[in-house]
């Protein structure tokens, strides 16, 4: 093994052993499944604010996001990162300080709790449907992190992709299922500290090796449609990207409004006054982080047109970053460091949204279908014993689901992010906003959205053409309608109902 090599290891290894002392650290703070789902509602203006957008900004800011730059440029890239950029900022104005309110009016410490209390849907029907969708939606979901792991260790050491994606498993297990949700927090936290170093260290390198911006910016002038924004660039040529498909493609940020490891942050921050502070460190780290993202896939393109290092295609796009990592690793030990914080890095943009899946989709099994649907006795300490087998289980399932090496992180992450934001992001509106929201109109908005992503993914889109575009944008259109209607259609909520609402907004 090498000396770089050897460095890189050093640096990893020890960025590994921290996040599990941090899990170690929580483990005895964690009392009752409230403190290990939502951290006894103590987190900090800072820590809510950078380990929500860390768990927000997964293995698709360095690996996902300069993939899609480094392939095809800036249009498709560049308008999702618009539309994600201005749905951070939203859910954290217009949603963030009503959600801590109404789930501390409500006593509801996990999402779907909140949404059977906000209904007082005494069957639970709510939470049960809500818990299935987590789950069908986070396996997947966490798959992509583990892949991305995998897809790290593989091509930097050429390391079995199964055995490290176990590893980095094992790893991410460990410290969520030890510490909960405070340990998840705070970690992200740390981790997004890291995201930031390394985004920023890998867009000076590799700017100075491939010969400055003047450089980049001729290579990607002669790619056509390759600086775009009413175009992409594909098989040697200029590709159309009309306003349909732009449209689709903002509607990125509607998903926010419906993912639960990011809604879980303003429902556990201390003091709802500093929501204000969080929203604005939040919005402004998001926007620099994703435009350095979108750079360094640019530069990369040049790197690779220069003969810095290779020509990537397909799945394989996605490592570009992990390629420049190994290029800075030789020139010294230095620089083998920094590029073992750089993969140390994508490391933490992959285990700061891993962790907070695990934790919402275990609080689901254990708390929402086990104790309040299925009624399931279970003592407090039996609740957190349920709750740290849940996070095992799922995490086994989602390294089965990643153990196709050139599955793509973008492309499972865009599913999962569709089915979180149709399905919960227009009852998430609603019920914060509308008070004539009914019952019967979440189950059917939530249901209907839920359907519609799997409908327009698999059966609409393929038929190509106007209808190819982002499955996110009609499953919500469909889920705010059927809610609406079917709402105006049943009977008005109780005053009981109402007087919560006002409470909540007031």
């Amino acid at each position: 093994m090498t000396t770089a090599s050897i460095c890189i290891l050093i640096t990893i290894f020890l960025y590994l052993i921290g996040v599990i002392l941090v899990g170690i650290r929580f483990a005895k703070r964690n009392e009752s499944a409230s403190d290990f789902y939502l951290g006894g509602r103590k987190l900090g203006p800072f820590v809510t604010a950078m380990s929500a957008e860390a768990s927000d900004m997964s293995s698709y800011l360095l690996m996902g996001l300069p993939g899609l730059a480094y392939l095809s440029g800036v249009a498709d890239v560049g308008w999702t990162v618009i539309g994600l950029a201005a749905g951070t900022y939203l859910n954290w104005l217009l949603t963030a300080r009503r959600l801590r309110r109404y789930t501390h009016v409500t006593g509801s410490f996990t999402l779907p709790q909140f949404f059977s209390n906000r209904f007082h849907d005494s069957k639970n029907i709510l939470a049960a449907i809500a818990a299935v969708i987590i789950i069908v939606f986070f396996v997947p979901y966490t798959a992509s992190g583990f892949a991305a792991c995998g897809k790290l260790f593989s091509s930097l050491f050429g390391w079995d992709y199964m055995t490290a994606m176990i590893i980095s498993a094992v790893v991410i297990v460990g410290y969520t299922a030890a510490g909960g949700f405070m340990a998840a927090s705070t970690t992200d936290f740390i981790q997004s500290i890291i995201m930031s170093i390394a985004i920023l260290f890998v867009l000076v390198f590799s700017t100075v090796s491939v010969g400055g911006i003047g450089a980049v910016m001729d290579n990607a002038r002669a790619l056509p449609g390759y600086l775009s924004l009413t175009s992409t660039y594909a098989d040697g040529a200029a590709q159309p990207y009309g306003p349909l498909k732009i449209a689709s493609t903002l509607a990125w940020g509607l998903g926010y409004f419906g993912m639960p490891h990011i809604l879980l942050r303003f429902m556990a921050i201390e003091d709802e006054n500093k929501l204000k502070l969080s929203r604005r460190v939040a919005s402004v780290w998001v926007v620099i982080a994703m435009g350095m993202a979108v750079l360094i896939g640019l530069i990369g393109n040049a790197m690779s047109h220069s003969g810095l290092i290779e020509t990537l295609s397909g799945s394989n796009t996605e490592t570009v970053i992990v390629r420049i990592a190994d290029m800075l690793s030789t020139h010294g030990v230095f620089p083998a460091l920094m590029a073992g914080l750089i993969l140390a890095g994508i490391l933490a943009s992959t285990m700061s949204t891993a962790d907070s899946q695990l934790l919402a989709a275990s609080s689901s099994v254990s708390e929402n279908l086990l104790q309040e649907v299925m009624h399931i006795k279970i003592s407090k300490k039996g609740s957190m014993i349920a709750a740290r087998l849940t996070v095992v289980i799922i995490a086994v399932l989602g390294v089965i689901i990643a153990r196709d090496p050139d599955s793509s992180i973008f492309g499972i992450v865009s599913f999962a992010w569709a089915g979180f934001g149709a399905s919960f992001g227009p009852i998430m509106i609603c019920a914060l906003f509308w008070k004539r929201a009914t019952l019967p109109g979440a189950v059917a908005g939530m249901v209907a959205g839920g359907v519609m992503v799997f409908v327009w993914k698999y059966l609409v889109a393929p038929m190509g053409g106007v209808w190819a575009i982002y499955e996110l944008l009609p499953a919500f259109i469909v889920g705010i309608v059927t809610i609406v209607v079917v709402s105006l259609l049943t009977k008005a909520p109780s005053k009981e109902i109402e007087e919560e609402f006002e409470a909540a907004k007031a």
